[in-house]
């Protein structure tokens, strides 16, 4: 799935464990001489590199850019040799080593995103870990956020291509930095504690999915002042009795590209 970026510069700004300096992103022109050194990147961290100045997200270090002309190539510039190797390319880093992240260069989406791999320190085993760089960051804030790789393996899924999706129909799947927020503002943990609120559709009816169970693929639609009326552990049956069945693939509903 194509990256929502509206999605993403809602995640950088609201996250506080993205590292962000004060200021704008690096210059198109600093981009594009990156690129005759390592090839073209992924939409999303393109983004990310000409839209904020983020550095850091979690423990994991990402690499930055520098003036091709005026400064002189550091150890952590996207540009510096032992990064590219092969048809690896690595972008971030925990500090000490444990692990680095890499795109694999060698798979490319029709939106021209890489596949992000991990890398570990030790034996240099590798495993994707998301298809796309925005991915990447939307699974390491639901990390932080105590979510795991996702709520559900559905919504993981999602994540790990985009933080979240608005449609311009409306409909809103969260991301990893706003579904811990919506979902007790609407006092789902208390009133259904098997289910969650994974978005809305624009027209005050939440999209509920279940957490636990064989069923966790399909999407139940419901008023949320319906919803509210629900006594504490009874909301799940009120989704099933009163709510209309969506689609039972979140990802299909999805497919197409989402608002730029």
């Amino acid at each position: 799935m194509t990256p929502d970026l509206a999605m993403l510069r809602d995640l950088v700004e609201s996250t506080p464990e993205i590292r962000r300096w004060p200021g704008t992103g690096a210059p198109e022109s600093w981009v594009r001489a990156a690129e005759t050194r390592v090839g073209r990147l992924p939409a999303s961290y393109r983004w990310w590199l000409t839209e904020t100045r983020a550095s850091r997200v979690g423990h994991v270090d990402v690499a930055s850019l520098a003036d091709p002309e005026h400064v002189a190539e550091a150890d952590d510039a996207l540009t510096a040799e032992w990064r590219l190797t092969g048809d690896r390319l690595c972008f971030a880093s925990d500090p000490d080593g444990a692990e680095t992240f890499s795109f694999a260069l060698d798979r490319t989406s029709a939106s021209g995103e890489h596949p992000v791999v991990r890398v570990d320190g030790i034996d240099g085993s590798e495993e994707v870990v998301a298809e796309t760089f925005a991915g990447f960051v939307s699974v390491q804030v639901a990390l932080l956020r105590g979510l795991g790789d996702g709520p559900n393996p559905v919504v993981a899924e999602l994540w790990r291509s985009t933080p979240g999706v608005l449609r311009p129909d409306g409909i809103t799947v969260h991301g990893p930095h706003r579904f811990s927020e919506v979902n007790a503002a609407h006092d789902v943990p208390h009133l259904a504690p098997h289910w969650m609120l994974v978005g809305e559709d624009g027209e005050g009816a939440g999209l509920f999915m279940r957490r636990h169970g064989r069923d966790r693929t399909s999407v139940h639609r419901l008023d949320l002042s319906a919803f509210a009326r629900s006594r504490p552990g009874e909301g799940g049956s009120r989704i099933e009795a009163e709510g209309e069945l969506v689609t039972t693939d979140l990802l299909g509903l999805l497919g197409g590209d989402p608002a730029a």
